[in-house]
């Protein structure tokens, strides 16, 4: 059984198609189908079916490929470790973060970071709280910024780096555009833009407004914070933001004010697998990370 087989297995069996994978492999058909063949007759085993011009994994296919993942996945990670060994300030460390961290934070500690290390390479994942988790657990990327900071998590585990307070953002001519603080109950009967389920922000508004006595009325939804932002500069609506998240060259801007009765903020951390060693490169930049914010706590809290 040789190391290619495998990896073309892998392929076909995610891309369901066969010359779909060569085209990825960068490879001809026939030395695809050919290495499948050969690697069903040494299992003695059928590992898929055609079904119409695409190919589906067998049952017994489905339980080779789940193994099979784990193996290469730790295959990959051995490889890189002894790169690292070699030269571990020219790894590559795979992070991933909301969207809402791209706008800032992200770029700031990778350029920060990138001044001590700058031959390390970076490959981001951008998404949900959900597909974080995700994509982490599988092992697609080692650490990840997360926001709220999962207390209570069997699979994962990490440090809260930073507490961040949320602030009412508002049109600019809002009548309470120009108040230094505001009650958040005083936004009862405003509409509110809020980012769409599945957002770790939504919950954290919705929330707190329930713990200011109201059930926020929802004008529009969104999935980006540039989306939220430009709808409330343009009138639509009220909405609670990070201030990380209100950094723009924009012409049209939302007003932005503080909020008490209750104060409302957001807690992010970066975590990773629980139980398992982090490589060499990416355990660096989370070091950095740790004291990075450990000495600028009033920076990035006020």
């Amino acid at each position: 059984m040789e190391l290619r087989q495998l990896y073309y297995f892998v392929k076909v069996a995610r891309l369901e198609h066969v010359t779909k994978a060569a085209e990825a492999l960068h490879v001809a058909q026939s030395a695809v189908s050919r290495q499948i063949r050969q690697l069903e007759e040494e299992l003695g085993l059928q590992l898929f079916i055609q079904k119409g011009r695409n190919v589906q994994l067998t049952p017994v296919g489905q339980l080779f490929l789940k193994r099979l993942e784990h193996i290469l996945g730790d295959l990959e990670r051995a490889v890189v470790e002894v790169h690292e060994f070699m030269d571990p300030e020219r790894g590559e460390i795979r992070i991933g973060f909301p969207h809402s961290l791209g706008i800032q934070l992200v770029p700031e500690v990778v350029a920060e970071f990138r001044k001590r290390y700058p031959h390390v390479k970076f490959r981001f994942k951008q998404g949900m709280y959900p597909s974080l988790i995700s994509e982490l657990l599988k092992g697609d990327i080692d650490l990840a910024f997360i926001s709220p900071f999962p207390e209570m998590h069997e699979q994962v585990c990490g440090a809260v780096l930073l507490t961040e307070e949320l602030y009412a953002v508002l049109p600019p001519g809002h009548r309470f555009a120009g108040e230094a603080s505001i009650r958040l109950e005083q936004l009862r009967d405003e509409p509110f833009v809020l980012f769409s389920e599945g957002y770790s922000l939504r919950p954290i508004v919705w929330e707190a407004c329930l713990a200011a006595g109201f059930t926020p009325q929802i004008s529009f939804e969104g999935e980006e914070t540039e989306t939220i932002r430009g709808l409330v500069a343009a009138g639509m609506g009220v909405s609670l933001l990070p201030e990380m998240a209100l950094y723009s060259s924009d012409r049209l801007q939302p007003a932005k004010v503080a909020v008490h009765g209750p104060q409302v903020t957001r807690t992010i951390g970066l975590i990773q697998r629980s139980h398992q060693k982090l490589p060499l490169v990416a355990k660096a930049f989370q070091t950095f990370l740790l004291q990075y914010f450990a000495d600028k706590p009033r920076e990035h809290e006020r």
